[in-house]
């Protein structure tokens, strides 16, 4: 027993409720056993329960012994002045106050705990993957909805440092994030080193010359070193000095990995692409709030490196003609990763539900993602249709499963309480 599984079958009063006393020997009967507090203080609060012919009204506070009650102090927290009632595993001391005292012990089910115990102890994908056959849809759907409303929540909190540094301009907040996720895993760091080094009016003023912004973006990220054979980079080179020394510009100091990585994900593909993304829109933000439908998004983002790119994936070594096209796979992974959560966090930070529902909408009409932890859940019959389902089950998996939050998985509870 532990004394969050204890505070479970309070909450959910998963216990014999039959012809309850007290350790005094009163009758007791619960009306409403409580609000659980994740805060300070007692382990519910507001509850309500009759003993004898008497209703109280109050807080319930919950040990594995009765004696844990003096271990922790609560006899000098004034926290705890108006607790009701006293519930514990196990009563072993006669308690020296007043408040009533409640044995769990004999009234839970010995399968519940066994089933508990055996979710603790298990060591495959997930704790329950040999019984979450059993879960009824409805429960799933409502779950999920919940998944993905806190890990939009999460996501829209580590947003947060990024408007501060910005001075909440969203678009150039919206800039670093959307070259981060160009950079994908590898280079996301450096990524978004480029970008904050080029501040979104400078692009601006250039947005109209491709291979101006090629320079920039080029340059800032140290691509443009040494000497080249070819016309276009020397031309490139030639610009990035000039823009250099007339903004002022820094390269960054981040390295760019292109080892162990597809021809077309590497760096300087990515680069192009970006900057083509910048030559063919503008105030990209403020159109993504207003477009009605993710089909919309993928138009804008539909781009492809200019002709240069066709024959190259790096500078000055040429390779067999194909179009470096953004791939829709890609754009799926922009619309999950980055439109989606700071579109969320815009809603959240101005109180519009339009925009958090917009954001809802547009993962459930994007494709779902295809990795180890989405894969693993398909093979035990989970369904994964699309972007919404696959980020719910990486949030079931990374912030539960792994964390084995049974407890406070509605998951995990079906299973329990069955």
């Amino acid at each position: 027993m532990t004394e969050r599984l204890l505070q479970f079958i309070w909450q959910f009063q998963y216990f014999n409720k039959s012809e309850l006393i007290t350790s005094e020997g009163e009758a007791l009967q619960i009306i409403f056993p409580g609000q659980y507090n994740t805060n300070q203080g007692p382990d519910f609060s507001e509850a309500k329960i009759k003993i004898g012919g008497t209703i109280w009204a109050g807080n319930i506070e919950l040990h594995l012994k009765t004696s844990d009650w003096n271990k922790h102090n609560h006899h000098r927290d004034d926290n705890y002045n108006n607790v009701i009632l006293h519930v514990a595993w196990e009563n072993d001391i006669m308690q020296t106050n007043s408040i009533p005292v409640f044995e769990l012990k004999e009234r839970v089910s010995k399968i519940l705990l066994q089933r508990y115990e055996s979710l603790m102890n298990a060591a495959g994908f997930i704790a329950c993957e040999n019984s979450i056959h059993i879960v009824r849809d409805i429960t799933w759907k409502s779950w999920k909805e919940r998944l993905m409303a806190e890990r939009l929540i999460r996501k829209a909190k580590a947003t947060e440092n990024y408007l501060q540094q910005s001075g909440y301009h969203w678009e150039e907040t919206f800039w670093w994030l959307l070259a981060r996720n160009f950079g994908m895993k590898v280079n996301a760091d450096a990524f978004e080193e480029i970008a904050r080094s080029i501040p979104l009016n400078i692009l601006g003023k250039h947005k109209n010359q491709i291979h101006q912004l090629e320079s920039l973006l080029l340059g800032q990220s140290n691509l443009l070193k040494g000497k080249f054979e070819d016309e276009y980079p020397k031309m490139l080179q030639k610009e990035y000095e000039f823009y250099k020394s007339k903004y002022e510009l820094r390269p960054v100091a981040a390295n760019l990995f292109f080892l162990r990585m597809r021809p077309g994900n590497f760096p300087t593909i990515r680069l192009a692409q970006l900057a083509m993304l910048v030559h063919e829109s503008a105030h990209l933000f403020s159109k993504l709030k207003e477009a009605s439908s993710v089909n919309e998004i993928k138009k804008w983002f539909d781009v492809t490196a200019n002709d240069y790119w066709h024959y190259h994936y790096s500078l000055d070594e040429t390779s067999s003609f194909k179009k470096k096209k953004l791939g829709a796979a890609t754009i799926d992974n922009i619309i999950i990763n980055t439109i989606a959560p700071l579109l969320f966090a815009y809603g959240s930070y101005h109180d519009d539900e339009k925009y958090k529902q917009k954001a809802l909408q547009w993962l459930e009409e994007t494709s779902p993602e295809s990795n180890s932890i989405t894969k693993r859940f398909q093979e035990l019959k989970i369904e994964n249709k699309t972007a919404f389902d696959s980020q719910a089950l990486i949030e079931l998996k990374n912030e539960y499963c792994n964390k084995k939050r049974c407890l406070e998985c509605s998951i995990g509870n079906a299973i329990l309480k069955r």
